[in-house]
């Protein structure tokens, strides 16, 4: 690439306005050797960890550069880097990754036939040879750019912009190294007139608490279902001719706490499922608890269809309510 093509490519990324990253930052072949490039503001000097290679930074800019042989340079190689208050960070460089999600997932999604668009849209805990981190999709259709912003970035929308799939409208990032805690928004810039939107994801499983409205990456459950029994009556069982009694309740204002506060999973499921079984009904129908902006509307403003609202626990402490409710023969 020639200096004044390459000098307006990098204006792009800094502006934060370029469609695919992946073109400039990373490896690319040049002539027989090799040139990694990244963008890291905020360093004051970056290596590269295998070979403890320094780094060049591109004059009047945030970009550092390596040039030399191919050879012994790992498809997957680890920065170290130094910020301008003298802390060192290491992290594998997320440009170095191809694309992680399965064609036949994106040809489904966009003929509308995918029925578990769920397992690969989000944020999702993922390995890529050995290297954990977080496989971070979501669809933009109408999107110029999609970054993914957090609290381990800094908020930086050029920090970690997304590689778009082709005319699927999904963009997805793999970001090594990156661990379930996070907190996390989408900063989406419009085709149709260059705004920055801010975006938690739609996707998500865990979000903030009101009034706080950022995404939360979710591990992989560890929960240990103990309702075998029930699973397996319930296979066997004729539900159709079968008398069911529903008790319908809203988690939130069903009972409080002694100071006015809300009952997590746990305290409502022993509380609640002593209750229906004494008052002789089989079901619990529960009023919405997807999370949701406003105590008042009982759910019915819904932010993440996918996440089970923070106000009363952790999706596994969700988990033991559900468990609960079959271990003591009410469905849910």
């Amino acid at each position: 690439m020639n200096a004044p093509l390459l000098k307006n490519e990098l204006k792009k990324i800094t502006e934060a306005i370029h469609h695919d990253p992946f073109s400039i930052l990373g490896q690319h072949r040049d002539g027989k050797d090799l040139v990694v490039r990244v963008f890291i503001p905020n360093a004051s000097e970056v290596r590269i960890s295998e070979g403890n290679l320094p780094m060049q930074r591109i004059p009047e800019s945030d970009f550092f550069e390596w040039h030399g042989s191919a050879l012994g340079m790992p498809e997957h190689y680890s920065l170290i880097w130094r910020d301008n208050a003298g802390y060192e960070h290491i992290n594998h460089d997320p440009y170095s990754y191809l694309p992680q999600l399965a064609d036949f997932d994106l040809h489904l999604f966009g003929e509308g036939r995918h029925r578990h668009a769920y397992r690969f849209l989000g944020a999702h805990p993922h390995e890529v040879d050995g290297v954990s981190g977080i496989l971070f999709a979501v669809w933009a259709p109408n999107a110029a750019r999609v970054s993914v912003v957090g609290d381990f970035n800094r908020w930086d929308g050029r920090m970690h912009p997304m590689r778009v799939r082709g005319e699927s409208g999904v963009w997805e990032l793999y970001i090594p190294d990156l661990h379930p805690g996070c907190f996390y928004k989408y900063e989406i810039r419009s085709r149709q007139n260059d705004q920055i939107l801010l975006k938690a994801d739609p996707y998500g499983q865990r979000h903030e608490l009101r009034p706080c409205t950022a995404s939360l990456v979710t591990g992989r459950s560890i929960f240990a279902w103990n309702d075998s029994a029930w699973m397996e009556k319930r296979r066997h069982m004729d539900w159709q001719h079968q008398p069911m009694s529903i008790y319908e309740v809203h988690p939130g204002s069903w009972q409080r706490g002694l100071e006015g506060e809300f009952l997590n999973y746990h305290e409502l499921a022993h509380r609640l499922v002593d209750y229906v079984v004494d008052m002789g009904f089989t079901h619990i129908e529960l009023m919405p608890i997807t999370e949701h902006p406003y105590d008042l509307s009982w759910g019915y403003q819904t932010t993440g269809y996918y996440a089970p609202t923070g106000r009363f626990g952790t999706p596994d402490d969700f988990r033991y309510f559900m468990d609960h409710c079959h271990r003591h023969g009410i469905g849910v």
